[in-house]
């Protein structure tokens, strides 16, 4: 079989985000351009196998945005990218698949940022790739490692516990097929590159991830003296009650003196309506991954986050510029009938990793700083 390169699958504009700290960590070798399209290509870039993004388009507008927005930057720096419409009828899964088939077949490695999803899991038994990197989806990888050492089914913490669908059970098949590529075993190396507190299972390589990409390229911001608040889809995915969400944030911005939220891709837009009227917050929506957008500046001396990605990542896109990340706790009377049982365990999970790791004080919604 020859190799023909890396081929890295992403859904999500953060997916891509790691893709380009892993490649330039790891340099891919850079494809000469055709005249009169050359683009300059920041730093010395080392000899390797080539690297082609495939960006499967996501439905949602926002997050749609940003990942357009992250291919453009992939493309700055000399990388070939590739848009599928993957999701857009019901046959373009089946085309989407074979259109990538050979694109699979050929590259020696394959590098991905969502081992969860269901597209992936269709795509990846294709692969003859004997080397497989899984970069940072989110705080999702401590997930993925912990139920890989288990052999158990990759399934996301906050959907775990519910009743399997007919389509759940049908597709049991393809995402048993994922789980054993993502295995590491005899001829085949897998490696997690990632920024999370995650415990690879054996034989699993671990990389570090420190945001080296997005320090060079970005920044050091601007740091003004307000406090920033961190926006969360814990109430769209149904882990938080709303009202209770409002009234945390309301409770904040008063003890913090925040002026700004940054709202998450997947917030609706009638919540942050009702954020707006009820708080006076100033609502920002990002068009880049908020590493980037906080290495870019503006951004606020505080930040105020509920337990996510980023209180384990904007610590390593910060790293130097004086800012304070702050966790806020999330109240177990916050959570809804829906949510998993190991909700509040994660949750909790992630905040006391960031302050073990990161060294990040926590507070309650509504406490005054310091307290």
């Amino acid at each position: 079989m020859s190799d023909s390169g890396t081929l890295a699958l992403v859904e999500s504009p953060v997916q891509l985000l790691n893709v380009l700290e892993w490649a330039h960590v790891h340099p891919p070798a850079v494809p000469t351009p055709r005249p009169g399209t050359a683009k300059a290509v920041p730093g010395p870039v080392a000899p390797g196998r080539p690297l082609t993004i495939v960006a499967l388009a996501p439905r949602d507008p926002m997050t749609r945005g940003q990942l357009r927005r992250m291919t453009e930057l992939a493309m700055d720096e000399g990388i070939t990218v590739r848009w599928c419409e993957a999701r857009s009828s019901r046959g373009s899964l089946l085309r989407t698949a074979a259109e990538l088939t050979p694109a699979l077949r050929a590259a020696g490695r394959i590098v991905l940022g969502d081992p969860f999803s269901r597209l992936v899991q269709v795509l990846l038994p294709l692969s003859r790739a004997k080397e497989i990197t899984v970069v940072d989806d989110g705080t999702a990888t401590m997930e993925f490692t912990e139920l890989l050492a288990k052999g158990a089914r990759l399934v996301r913490w906050h959907r775990s516990g519910r009743r399997l669908s007919p389509a759940d059970a049908a597709f049991g098949v393809f995402a048993s097929a994922a789980r054993r590529r993502l295995t590491p075993g005899a001829g085949r190396r897998v490696e997690l590159f990632s920024s999370m507190p995650a415990s690879p299972p054996p034989g699993m390589a671990l990389r570090a991830n420190r945001f080296a990409w997005t320090r060079a390229r970005f920044g050091p911001p601007t740091v003004s003296a307000g406090t920033d608040i961190v926006g969360t889809s814990l109430v769209e995915t149904g882990v938080v009650d709303p009202e209770r969400y409002l009234t945390a944030v309301a409770a904040l911005t008063r003890a913090h003196g925040a002026t700004r939220y940054f709202a998450h891709r997947r917030e609706s837009a009638d919540k942050l309506h009702r954020l707006t009227a009820e708080t006076g917050l100033q609502i920002v929506r990002p068009d880049l991954p908020l590493e980037l957008i906080a290495r870019r500046g503006p951004i606020g001396h505080t930040v105020l986050s509920f337990p996510s990605t980023v209180v384990h990542t904007l610590p390593l896109a910060l790293e130097g510029t004086g800012v304070k990340i702050t966790v806020c706790d999330v109240d177990p009377e916050w959570l809804t009938d829906q949510a998993s049982p190991r909700a509040q365990s994660f949750l909790s999970g992630i905040t006391g990793s960031a302050r073990d790791l990161h060294g990040l004080a926590s507070v309650a919604s509504g406490t005054a700083p310091g307290n």
